[in-house]
């Protein structure tokens, strides 16, 4: 078995570890550790010697959490730089997002990837392949929009388990354009649900949300909204296993005109295309969007032209029509995070206890009785050709309304006459035990796709660098539950060019 496969398989029973851990019994990290240890010993789909690497990998994690969350006085090394341009090469254009252009590099250095306690210095990754995004309209940005884009950048660094990285800033000798610098990642959610929806089971789609949910509390946690929720904007990094949300911050023109709204309509908050300001529970209402497109595997309104008329009903409470053997629970929570009312949403903490009860109790259900339970659902999603076909409407952009009603819940009856001119059959295929099975199932290669084994070329920026950024993951999971405040991180971990960049200690006051 390649080195790359024996990680994956690692990492994905680490993360079982930390999905059956209920936090409520093991309430420090001492009880979490002698837990989670016990789960690699006892789960049977390992070998020992994965077993044995498993637990050395939750040992160091274990180490260094006691390390790094002491007690002292909070200090955070945001890393953020500025790079030369010349210190980036094979510059291509990868696509155009909302009011961005996105490109892929290599960074000749890399960033910082560990402290040299000899040299006493922070030590460079070496070649890291990379994404810029330029910034246009950079000249109309004001004041505001600086200190949002600052605040996000903090903590895009302070929790990159969650959030994408962003390394630092550099600027365009051709037209004298700033472009953010950003750790790159495989693919966002709506591609990979549009190659792996058949193949994944509740268990797993569950797990999802439970993953996008935790990343969403540490920017609520922040007290920051993050405004444009879509899956084109949550990205997967295949050897972590993981999603992370990304464009934080820089969500939409610097120059947004007034009385509009910026965003992917079917994930834009009633409230907020009606004219209102967008809050926490604006972002709740675009992840019960998120939720039913992982049960359906397709973005939400994939038929409809992003318009008046889709705003309209938007706001009369038409919903997407619910999948066919979503589990009770789940259905729920969705329905409730996308209710007309703010006030009926869930918070995100109410919403990720929820999801963490739902995805425990699925990590804990026999695989004979997930199969039960999933053998009479059907997903046939009979208008897939104009998934590829729509791509223009799968982005954010400017939208301006006027004259539209206030914010109400559809009823049933309104519902059903709305969805009677689409059909919408859906199938969940019986239950996948994990990854690995997965890759062995019958028409797989899609799947495959998405978690095949990386080539040495293609893991440039991703070994020695994703092993760091995979330990800060897995540290910050012993700590979901713990005020922010008791957080604090080793000072030792940055270099006195840094100290510039490091958060005063009355930040959060």
């Amino acid at each position: 078995m390649s080195v790359i496969r024996e990680d994956l398989i690692i990492n994905i029973a680490i993360n079982k570890s930390y999905a059956l851990t209920d936090y409520n019994i093991h309430n420090n990290i001492h009880k979490q550790f002698e837990f989670q240890k016990q789960t690699i010993l006892a789960d049977e789909s390992l070998t020992k010697d994965e077993k044995s690497e498993a637990i050395k990998m939750l040992t160091a994690i274990y180490d260094i959490s006691k390390l790094i969350y002491n007690k002292g006085t909070r200090r955070v090394c945001e890393n953020f730089e500025w790079i030369p341009y010349n210190n980036l090469k094979n510059i291509k254009y990868l696509t155009k997002g909302g009011y961005s252009e996105i490109y892929t590099a290599e960074w000749i250095d890399g960033g910082y990837c560990e402290w040299d306690s000899n040299e006493q210095q922070l030590k460079r990754f070496g070649e890291q392949y990379v994404v810029l995004k330029r910034l246009e309209n950079f000249e109309s940005a004001n004041k505001r929009w600086f200190e949002e884009a600052n605040s996000h950048l903090n903590i895009s660094n302070k929790w990159s388990d969650a959030i994408v990285q962003c390394f630092g800033l550099t600027k365009d000798p051709l037209n004298g354009d700033y472009m953010l610098v950003m750790n790159k990642l495989n693919t966002d959610l709506r591609k990979f649900l549009q190659q792996n929806h058949s193949q994944l089971t509740w268990k797993e789609r569950i797990q999802i949300a439970a993953n996008i949910i935790l990343a969403i509390l540490r920017v609520h946690k922040e007290n920051a909204i993050h405004r444009d929720l879509h899956s084109g904007n949550i990205l997967f990094k295949t050897i972590n296993n993981k999603f992370f949300i990304s464009d934080l911050g820089f969500c939409g023109p610097a120059g947004k005109p007034l009385k509009s709204v910026y965003g992917n309509l079917p994930y834009i908050a009633p409230e907020v295309i009606v004219g209102e300001v967008t809050t926490f529970k604006s972002d709740i209402y675009s992840i019960g969007m998120l939720m039913w497109e992982i049960s359906s595997g397709q973005p939400p309104f994939i038929n409809y032209e992003h318009n008046y008329d889709l705003a309209m009903n938007i706001v009369n409470g038409i919903r997407p029509k619910i999948v066919s053997g979503t589990p009770l629970e789940y259905k729920n929570l969705m329905i409730q995070c996308w209710d007309a009312n703010p006030s009926n949403r869930p918070d995100i903490k109410t919403l990720k206890k929820r999801i963490r009860e739902l995805n425990l109790d699925y990590q804990n259900k026999p695989n004979e009785l997930l199969t039960q339970l999933e053998d009479n659902n059907s997903l046939e999603i009979d208008d897939l050709e104009n998934y590829t076909n729509s791509s223009s409407l799968f982005t954010s952009k400017v939208h301006q309304f006027e004259n539209l009603p206030e914010p109400r819940n559809a009823t049933e009856v309104e519902q059903e006459v709305f969805h009677s001119n689409k059909s919408y059959n859906f199938h969940i295929p019986n239950n996948i035990d994990d990854f690995d099975k997965l890759n062995n199932q019958k028409n797989s290669s899609k799947k495959n796709s998405i978690f095949k084994v990386s080539t040495k070329e293609s893991l440039k920026g991703n070994s020695k660098n994703d092993i760091q950024v995979t330990m800060q993951q897995q540290i910050k999971k012993y700590h979901d539950d713990i005020d922010e405040d008791e957080i604090h991180n080793n000072p030792n971990l940055h270099s006195e060019e840094q100290d510039e960049l490091v958060l005063p200690d009355n930040i959060d006051k």
